[in-house]
């Protein structure tokens, strides 16, 4: 009703306006009418403040909107790259009817408190696929730890399995004497690892990964992609579910 009334008022100005002949009409505003004009909104806001916080939501659910669709694209254009590059470590159910991808790094706190509910809801649907997307944001550390697991991933899946388990298990800032440790532990050969920490293949996966997530505008983690949503956020079991089930009904839809 409020923006009603403010159209009305912009009219009222516009009619007056309008009365002018057409070729006045095309002769700008000269600066006492401008000063009138900017009156009449000036006058209007100061009695209705509420209009201008209901302008800014309907320009922030715009701007929502508008970002959410931007996504879309951007998914779609980028789906091989998300989804196919063959050298991102994978879990969950590998033939599954629902693709969830996790951009991570293995100091990062909310990743660590997304471990668990993660793998419970992957665990209890039994028809998801995971596909970890290693992100090392939080410095040479977590760099470091992303290109130890990335040799375990080129080893065995069920090598990488473990390492990702047990840097994620760690509480604590992975450093350097941390993250051989625990590989160590975990069977690998460290000396061997501090010969190909710095391989070439590594640096171009972990390039590719950063590449793709400035695509898509992720810039923090966790940030999981459930369908047709990114996410940045710690998401709970229960949560997780809910959107796993939301991107099947919209996949259903789609199809048919």
């Amino acid at each position: 009703m409020i923006a009603k009334t403010f159209a009305a008022a912009l009219m009222v100005s516009g009619l007056a306006l309008a009365s002018f002949p057409a070729a006045a009409q095309e002769v700008p505003l000269t600066p006492k009418q401008t000063e009138a004009v900017k009156k009449v909104v000036r006058d209007y806001l100061m009695e209705h403040p509420e209009v201008l916080g209901e302008a800014l939501e309907a320009l922030r659910e715009k701007m929502r909107a508008q970002a959410e669709a931007d996504a879309h694209k951007m998914l779609e254009a980028r789906k091989d790259d998300i989804y196919k590059n063959a050298d991102d470590p994978q879990g969950g159910n590998l033939k599954g009817d629902l693709t969830v991808v996790l951009f991570s790094d293995y100091n990062c706190g909310f990743c660590k408190q997304a471990f668990d509910p993660l793998w419970e809801a992957i665990k209890a649907d039994g028809k998801v696929r995971v596909v970890i997307k290693e992100y090392p944001i939080l410095g040479p550390d977590s760099v470091l730890a992303a290109r130890v697991a990335l040799l375990a991933k080129a080893q065995s899946q069920a090598k990488y399995d473990d390492i990702h388990r047990a840097f994620m298990k760690f509480r604590g800032r992975l450093d350097e004497k941390v993250i051989y440790k625990i590989a160590g532990e975990q069977g690998m050969n460290v000396e061997q690892l501090k010969k190909d920490i710095g391989g070439a293949e590594l640096e171009k996966q972990l390039k590719k990964n950063f590449d793709l997530a400035r695509s898509l505008d992720i810039g923090g983690t966790p940030t999981f992609i459930v369908g047709d949503r990114i996410i940045s956020s710690a998401l709970d079991q229960q949560t997780l579910k809910q959107l796993m089930d939301a991107a099947r009904r919209t996949a259903a839809k789609q199809a048919g």
